[in-house]
């Protein structure tokens, strides 16, 4: 039985067989040394800066001062010395009462002061002479007290004359009625002519512009939130320009900014909102 032929391969085949070995040998090291080269990176340090937190509220602005100004003396109205909506210094004349009325009050509280005057001066003398009589024995002593008390009813009666004068003098001032800051001035409510009721009828109101207040509300657990950082850094949560720094913008206008601090809280909370 002859022997299997795998026995007798031929030489030249046995040189391709090595020779394709090799060749998938070094394959791989050629392929190695065709790569492209890695990819240059840039590094870059990292930045180190303070961030600091905010929260957003809606609010609303209000005036810090505001007023419906009436009139502390009733009369009919004369004059109004503004335009409705414009800005107004403090002290600006806005509206003036009749003042003809208060003229002539004036006019005879300052005659009832004079009489009163005179009663005191003639009293005083009348007084004075019985001082000396009495001395030398010329009247009794029960004149001498008449005539003391006549010379203190009229004093008292000047004083009293004196003081009507100056209510007089006060009601005549009030018959201008003036702002009482600067601000804006709504429009007027009442026309030259018709009767103002002292204390009573409204003629316009005026707010504040500058300074002015934006209100918010904000949750119970923020609140405490920012009162104990509040005492951490060893300050307060708000006192006048110490509090806590507040930035309002506009709806509309997101590039316009307020910058202020918290001046208020209320002492309580809402217990219907929390």
């Amino acid at each position: 039985m002859a022997a299997p032929s795998s026995r007798n391969v031929p030489a030249k085949w046995l040189a391709a067989a090595a020779f394709a070995a090799i060749g998938l040998l070094a394959t791989p090291a050629s392929q190695a040394q065709e790569a492209p080269p890695a990819p240059v990176v840039t590094v870059a340090k990292p930045l180190v800066r303070d961030i600091v937190e905010d929260d957003e509220f809606v609010g609303r602005f209000e005036a810090v001062d505001q007023v419906s100004l009436r009139s502390r003396v009733g009369g009919y109205l004369d004059q109004v010395h503004f335009q409705d909506g414009t800005l107004v210094k403090q002290g600006d004349l806005l509206f003036t009462i009749d003042q003809r009325p208060f003229k002539a009050a004036l006019n005879q509280a300052q005659a009832q002061v004079d009489s009163a005057k005179t009663l005191v001066e003639f009293s005083k003398m009348q007084f004075e002479r019985a001082e000396t009589l009495s001395r030398e024995g010329n009247i009794p002593v029960s004149t001498l007290d008449d005539r003391r008390r006549e010379y203190l009813a009229a004093q008292a009666q000047l004083d009293g004359a004196e003081a009507a004068l100056e209510n007089a003098s006060l009601d005549l001032e009030f018959t201008e009625i003036k702002a009482p800051f600067s601000g804006r001035v709504d429009r007027r409510l009442i026309s030259p002519g018709n009767l103002v009721q002292a204390d009573q009828t409204v003629l316009t109101t005026i707010v504040s512009i500058d300074p002015i207040d934006f209100y918010f509300d904000i949750d119970e657990r923020t609140y405490f939130a920012y009162a104990r950082d509040a005492r951490e850094r060893g300050g307060v949560m708000q006192e006048g320009a110490g509090g806590v720094d507040v930035v309002v913008r506009v709806a509309d206008r997101d590039e316009a900014t307020f910058k202020g601090k918290l001046d208020f809280a209320e002492n309580r909370l809402d217990e219907a909102t929390g």
